[in-house]
């Protein structure tokens, strides 16, 4: 391993940052689109179940199969990958944003309607943070999947860690294969505890208790 980091440490820390870039930026984006969506589902049900079965679709097209259709369309590097891995992203967050939202509890939103909360503000004081703790699950387990999918992302020219694991795997060399999967491995675990600690912060404590 320290001949390894000898050879290799400006490399594994170059596409270690490709790596996040890449992951980041795509997680971000489902975020973005998928919390509001999934809000906005529950109050439009007549087309919650297309969405959700439009989600699940996209997310049974192989990996490889995803990023070699973003080519034609995005050419190589970071940016087909990112929109690959965007939709990837997508359904965990809009279902269990879905589910979330759906599980409070009625008496909380009439509460809410009682005090002469408005619906948009019932949303945000009352829904979302109630929902917090299943949403971040689902944004968690978004965050693992991205994460690991973003190795395949070097067979388009995007870089990350992939390049050190298909490199071992065409060369048959052990030490390039265990310095890439190590990393993803590890970077997929402390972002994974940096999201639990975040779903602590924003879980009310009265969800906790």
């Amino acid at each position: 391993m320290i001949t390894f980091l000898q050879t290799y440490g400006t490399q594994l820390l170059m596409k270690t940052w490709q790596h996040i870039y890449i992951s980041a930026i795509a997680l971000a984006l489902g975020i973005i689109v998928a919390v509001p969506l999934g809000i906005l589902l529950t109050r439009v049900k007549k087309i919650a179940n297309v969405v959700m079965a439009i989600a699940s679709m996209l997310q049974t097209i192989p990996a490889m199969a995803l990023l070699a259709l973003m080519i034609p369309f995005f050419g190589i590097g970071a940016i087909p990958a990112i929109v690959a891995l965007f939709i990837y992203s997508l359904l965990p967050i809009l279902r269990n944003t879905y589910l979330g939202m759906e599980d409070v509890e009625p008496s909380l939103i009439d509460a809410a309607k009682g005090m002469g909360l408005t619906g948009w503000q019932s949303i945000i004081k009352v829904e979302v943070p109630m929902a917090a703790p299943v949403i971040m699950s689902g944004i968690r387990l978004s965050a693992t999947y991205v994460i690991a999918w973003a190795a395949l992302a070097s067979y388009i020219g995007a870089g990350g860690l992939g390049d050190f694991i298909f490199n071992g795997l065409n060369l048959y060399r052990t030490d390039l294969i265990l310095g890439g999967s190590i990393p993803v491995i590890i970077l997929a675990l402390i972002v994974d505890w940096l999201l639990g600690k975040l779903e602590a912060v924003v879980t009310p404590r009265t969800s906790q208790a």
